[in-house]
C-alpha cells in the first residue's frame, strides 16, 4: 500500500520506542533511510529509583511519568508517534463472539467494555481498545448417519 506522503517524496514520520523497566526508561527514535532501511535517529535513557516499579507494577506513577518527560526532553525528539509494549500481566484480553451482519457502529457498541467494579485497574489510569480479528469462517453443518 502506498501512502500519499510517499507519492510526493515525503518520508514516513519517525517512530519512538519507549521501554519502561524497573530500573530505567529507555527511548529510541527510528526513522527510514532513502532506501527504506531503518535508521536509529536518537536514543536516551533515564534511570528510575528503586521501588518506583515493583514486580511490573508502577508504584510511583507521577515520578515515572516525569522520568518519561525527562527522557523525551533529553533525546531532543519532536516525534509524537510512540510504540510501547505492555506485559501480559498488565492487559486484560476478552474474546467475544458476535452475530454476523452487524454494521461497524453496532460492532463498536456491542464490543465496548462495560464498567465494572471487578477491574484491577483504576479508571483514571486505564484505557480500552478493540481489535477485530475478522469474521469467523462458516462451519458446514455436520450430520451423523
Amino acid at each position: 500500500m502506498t501512502s500519499f506522503g510517499s507519492l510526493f517524496g515525503r518520508r514516513a514520520s519517525p517512530l519512538l520506542g519507549l521501554d519502561i523497566s524497573s530500573s530505567s526508561v529507555k527511548l529510541v527514535e527510528l526513522g527510514r533511510a532513502k532506501d527504506g532501511s531503518l535508521v536509529l535517529e536518537r536514543c536516551a535513557i533515564e534511570p528510575l529509583e528503586r521501588g518506583w516499579i515493583t514486580d511490573g507494577n508502577v508504584e510511583k506513577f507521577d515520578e515515572v511519568a516525569e522520568a518519561m518527560r525527562r527522557v523525551v526532553k533529553k533525546s531532543g525528539t519532536r516525534t509524537r508517534n510512540v510504540a510501547m509494549a505492555l506485559p501480559a500481566s498488565a492487559v486484560i484480553t476478552k474474546k467475544i463472539i458476535l452475530p454476523g451482519g452487524m454494521s461497524d457502529s453496532e460492532l463498536e457498541i456491542r464490543s465496548r467494555p462495560k464498567p465494572t467494579s471487578t477491574s484491577p485497574f483504576r479508571s483514571t489510569r486505564s484505557a480500552s481498545t478493540s481489535a477485530w480479528s475478522g469474521r469467523a469462517p462458516l462451519r458446514p453443518a455436520t450430520s451423523k448417519c
